[in-house]
């Protein structure tokens, strides 16, 4: 999920002590009191009227979005890349911000303070960070607008209709503009020195190869999106000539538009990669130390610097690969810790087949997991989510490229479960030790719980329910890999085993991610150190290394996250003692959203100050 543009600052949480003096349950709130209660609720109401209409103005500028929440206003359009509508963009945040300041904060209710506050630092951001707005890879391994369109219309255009489809069509026949837009954004980097990496690019041509492989491009089975476009019309009630039409068109539209866009972006892509460096870290551009650190303040929601991110990292393998040696002892392995590395990477044991049945397996299994740790959240939380959820393979289009695995949160209209997707292309990337950590990451009570649990808050402006900070939502992810051995699960010592695994790739993150991008590692350097320090194979430490040169400072995320909220919870128990009930803390984790983890601090203060009255 997009982490929204955050930055450092206090928030006044606590409720106020005039509106609590005297209103206790033995007491009747005098006039003045109940005149100030009508006077914060017509502030607050005023308040959320702006926020909904603030996130809805947002919303409406980006047809993307509104295809990801399940709108369907401009189901035919892609979104706008022109320099003129980022500008226009920028102005509409100005006057936002100067509505947002006509509201009075002293009349706003405790939650709708929380929100004004994070509204007014998300607006403030995005113009703070509007002097970045080149330091990016339009294009690159891991996202891009060249796997977009694919992937959107695929898992998230929907046709329950004939006009459902005649929009896919349409949005077909408006790649060529919006490819045109992107080459035009990639250009105007490349002339401020602001190229992605030599090796990215690869990558990005061989994915955008494989969306024109296929028919009607040439003879074969259908391509990935007239294969995906005649299975969602074929489920429609239309009679066959109706059908047949549709597909017609859709087949015109890839190869008059699809065809040369596709192409065009290529020949572009092909050309840039001559100018492309093999140097990698963000350091080589112009103020890139000082856009770094805008990246880490920004991912991690906190004044930490890149040294002491790279300190905490080096802290935390050494005590992960002591826990690691302990779980090697009780196993009876024979050999130091490196040795034990080799033998989880190489044995059969550890590994499904690189077979369907295999991936069939590994899916089967996945969804069992979840399915057993669902019927463990009563002990553990007081709220649960509404939405499905369902376990599926990344699909072939884009499984060579993706990442490991990921989730997608459910439709706002809930028409669409939660999915976590789990990438198989290469089953020795996928170890089964790893497997357990890994649902419990993406799925339950993981990023699942917290983000289907976000959007159904009722309580909550939508800027709140569908936004997100990457150091709360990947260190809830994160913190919720160890919850379950809490409880007694991982049975299997080499499943913790795995579990351990996991948490050191997260550390060796922050020692590689600052690495690069502070101390001017080489690609090479970063994977030297993975491979020296982890348990994860060549090929997913070289492909995890290209994620983190691309994307500078979000893999810092996960720890940074995972190491407060478990800093809070000790705080809470030891400040509490007999009085603390994990389902309370976990409910003041999720019930506010996702939030800056100086937000989240100042909650849980609340909590245990509540709790101790």
């Amino acid at each position: 999920m997009k982490s929204l543009s955050v930055r450092q600052l206090a928030l006044p949480l606590a409720i106020s002590a005039a509106l609590l003096a005297g209103c206790g349950p033995q007491q009747t709130a005098t006039p003045t009191q109940t005149a100030v209660a009508v006077q914060q609720q017509s502030e607050s109401d005023k308040a959320n009227a702006l926020f909904e209409q603030i996130f809805m103005a947002g919303v409406k500028r980006n047809p993307v979005q509104q295809t990801r929440l399940g709108i369907k206003d401009d189901y035919d359009k892609w979104q706008d890349l022109s320099d003129a509508h980022f500008e226009a963009g920028l102005e509409l945040t100005r006057q936002h911000l100067v509505m947002l300041e006509a509201i009075d904060v002293t009349k706003l209710d405790d939650n709708t303070r929380v929100s004004y506050l994070l509204m007014q630092r998300n607006l403030q951001q995005d113009l703070d960070e509007a002097k970045w707005r080149l330091y990016s890879y339009p294009v690159n391994q891991m996202f891009g607008t060249h796997s977009q369109v694919p992937s959107l219309l695929i898992n998230q255009h929907t046709i329950s209709n004939e006009s459902d489809a005649k929009a896919y069509i349409a949005r077909l026949n408006a790649v060529p503009t919006l490819f045109s837009q992107l080459q035009h954004q990639l250009q105007q980097r490349a002339e401020a020195g602001i190229i992605a990496p030599k090796f990215v690019f690869p990558h990005v041509i061989s994915a955008s190869e494989n969306v024109i492989k296929g028919a009607p491009f040439e003879e074969g089975e259908d391509s990935t999106l007239l294969a995906d476009f005649t299975k969602k019309v074929a489920a429609l009630s239309l009679d066959d000539a109706s059908q047949k039409l549709l597909i017609d068109e859709a087949k015109v539209a890839l190869l008059t538009s699809i065809k040369p866009a596709y192409s065009a972006l290529i020949k572009y892509l092909q050309g840039l990669e001559q100018q492309a460096s093999s140097i990698d870290g963000v350091w080589r551009f112009k103020d890139g130390a000082a856009f770094y650190n805008a990246k880490l303040k920004d991912t991690t929601t906190t004044e930490l610097t890149a040294e002491q991110i790279h300190q905490i990292g080096l802290d935390d393998v050494a005590r992960i690969h002591d826990e690691m040696r302990a779980i090697m002892q009780k196993t009876g392995f024979d050999g130091d810790l490196h040795a034990f590395f080799t033998f989880m990477q190489t044995d059969p044991q550890f590994y499904y087949p690189e077979t369907e049945e295999g991936k069939a397996e590994y899916l089967t299994q996945a969804t069992a997991v979840i399915d057993h740790m669902r019927t463990q959240l009563d002990t553990l939380f007081l709220v649960k989510p509404k939405a499905p959820m369902i376990v599926k393979a990344v699909e072939p289009f884009r499984e060579k490229t993706a990442g490991k695995a990921f989730y997608q949160s459910p439709s706002m209209d809930g028409s669409r479960p939660g999915i976590y997707y789990a990438n198989l292309y290469r089953m020795s990337d996928m170890p089964k030790y790893e497997l357990e950590a890994l649902a419990y990451h993406e799925g339950i009570p993981g990023h699942h719980m917290q983000l289907a649990i976000a959007q159904e808050l009722e309580d909550m402006p939508k800027f709140r329910r569908f936004g997100g900070y990457t150091a709360y939502i990947e260190g809830w992810g994160l913190y919720t890999e160890l919850l379950p051995k809490e409880i007694g699960l991982y049975q299997d010592p080499y499943s913790d085993f795995g579990r351990l695994a996991m948490e050191l790739w997260r550390a060796c993150r922050l020692v590689v991610d600052t690495g690069i991008h502070a101390k001017k590692w080489s690609r090479e350097d970063a994977i030297q150190y993975l491979l020296d320090n982890t348990p994860n194979t060549a090929t997913a430490i070289e492909k995890a290394i290209e994620r983190y040169i691309v994307m500078p400072s979000q893999a810092t995320a996960y720890k940074i996250g995972m190491i407060k909220l478990i800093e809070l919870r000790e705080k809470a128990k030891t400040t509490l003692g007999d009085k603390f009930d994990i389902r309370a803390f976990h409910d003041v984790v999720l019930k506010n959203g996702a939030v800056p983890l100086d937000v989240l601090e100042q909650l849980v203060d609340e909590y245990i100050a509540a709790t101790q009255a």
